[in-house]
Parts: C-alpha cells; structure tokens; sequence
C-alpha cells in the first residue's frame, strides 16, 4: 500500500468516544465533542523540514479542551487536520491528553490499529471486550492489537487529580489479526542515562510488542548526559518526542513536548541540555 493511500485509511479509523462521569458514561461521538466550546481548530502551521529531518514545536500542535479533556495532537486527530502533518511514517496518531478525575473515555470500537498507552501521571483504568480490567500508571505502558475489532473505555482511575497519558497509534502490518492486550511495567532507576525499549516487534524480545517492525525507548537523561541511538531497521525512521526538559538532537535543541522526525540516517545523537525525559520511537517510513 502506497504511503499517501494508508494515511487516508489511518485517517478513516478514527473510532468514536464519549464522556464518562464517576460510573455514568454519556453517548457522546467525536463529532458532538469536537463542537463544544474550548475546541481549538489550528490552521496548518508550516514545520522546520530539513531535508531528512522535521521538528515539531510543542506550540504548533493541534489543541482540543473539552473541559474534561485536554488533548494536543502532534498529528492531524479528529477535527484538528493539517495535511502537513498526517503521521510520521506509520506513527499515525502521538495525543498528550490530560483527563479530569472521575471522567474519561466511554466504551468506543477501534480496529486494524496498534494502540499503546503510556501514563506520565496519574492512573488510567482499562476495559475491553475481552474482559480485560487493568489500571495503568506512570512507568507502564500499555499496548492494544485492535486487529479484528474491540471496543473498550479509558477514564481516570482516581475521583480527586488528573492523569495525563500519551495516546499513541501505530498502523499495524497485519490487518485482521486476533485483539490482544499487554502491559508492562518499568523501574525509573533503570532508564537514569540510558536509553531503555519498551516495544519492538518481537514477544521474545524486551517490553511489550506490536504488530509492526517497531523499537520504542525511553531514557531519563541528565544534563550534559550524551548517547546515541543506532536505527533497527535502515528503512525506518526515529521520531524523537521529549516528555520533559531539553535535548539537543543532532545540532538541534528540543524542549518541553517538542518533536522530531529524522529520516534517511542509521544513527542519531541526543545531548541533554538539563534532566530530560524522551522517548524515542522507531517506526517504518513506509507500510509493507
């Protein structure tokens, strides 16, 4: 499938969601979502594209507030749409959402996606149709194979604070595949200046895994720390996402939720300006 086919049919998954409330979930759609007050519908912002290379400043992503949810979209997501930004290779969809407590993501259909859910604080409590019934909290990461189909909710575990997740889609190289669901936990200590995996293709090989030829790490960095990261796969590409501080990537500096793609090279360079939280995902450029 061409790159500019799967990204229209990445775009035609978008599953619908609604709202709930302490145990109350009400039957609300995306589309009735998207036209309450708060959302925030951003024109097509032009990103720094330097020939193998594109960064993503936080400023520039698509913002969505719901009241209950606040959600940033790195990647054109739901009404927020900039052809520019469609995905990154087969990274189609990387949110920064924040949920209310006691509200979340009522029971909603996804299919043919991998979906993976890493908390940065707070807990996020998982149902799905298989009778999953897990909570997932900061250090974990979560992975959904929608392959066939499922349906499933997400909301705040706790009445009382707020949880912020990323929401990451990657489009799968196997359509139809049985629904499956895993989640692992991670030391913090572990990742101090090292660049630890948490997915890869392989279910015999370290963190969680996918259907897709796809490496996540992520390195808790302090400043002046320096490393590098050396591509899986030379026809993939690295999406550098920085969850907290600063890092210098290849000659140039990211902040706070910036991002950026490097395509084309078998290695990159990360310097940390001061202590920095990244994650690293490594992702096929095009769908085989």
């Amino acid at each position: 499938m061409k790159r500019k086919d799967f990204l229209k049919k990445g775009l035609g998954t978008i599953a619908a969601a609604a709202v709930v409330k302490g145990l109350q979930a009400e039957s609300i759609t995306h589309d009735v979502m998207n036209e309450q007050a708060g959302f925030n519908h951003l024109p097509p912002i032009k990103p720094e594209n330097m020939g193998n290379s594109i960064i993503h400043r936080a400023q520039t992503r698509g913002h969505a507030n719901h009241g209950w949810l606040d959600s940033h979209h790195t990647f054109s997501f739901s009404q927020y749409y900039n052809p520019e930004r469609m995905s990154f290779g087969v990274l189609r969809v990387l949110n920064d959402d924040t949920i209310d407590g006691g509200t979340g993501f009522g029971t909603h259909p996804h299919n043919n996606m991998e979906i993976i859910s890493i908390p940065l604080s707070g807990d996020l409590e998982h149902k799905d149709s298989m009778g999953t019934i897990q909570v997932i909290k900061q250090n974990d990461i979560q992975v959904m194979s929608a392959g066939s189909g499922i349906t499933h909710s997400e909301y705040n575990h706790n009445k009382d604070k707020k949880t912020n997740f990323l929401q990451i889609w990657v489009i799968p190289n196997k359509n139809n595949v049985k629904p499956r669901y895993d989640q692992l936990s991670f030391e913090p200590k572990d990742r101090k200046n090292k660049l630890v995996q948490i997915l890869s293709p392989s279910a015999d090989d370290e963190g969680v895994w996918i259907h897709q030829n796809a490496w996540f790490h992520r390195g808790s960095l302090e400043s002046g720390f320096k490393t590098k990261y050396s591509l899986k796969d030379k026809n993939n590409g690295v999406y550098v996402f920085v969850i907290e501080g600063e890092v210098n990537v290849n000659g140039e500096s990211l902040s706070r939720r910036d991002g950026m793609g490097l395509w084309d090279t078998s290695q990159i360079e990360l310097i940390a300006k001061e202590n920095a939280d990244v994650l690293l995902l490594e992702v096929p450029m095009n769908n085989q």
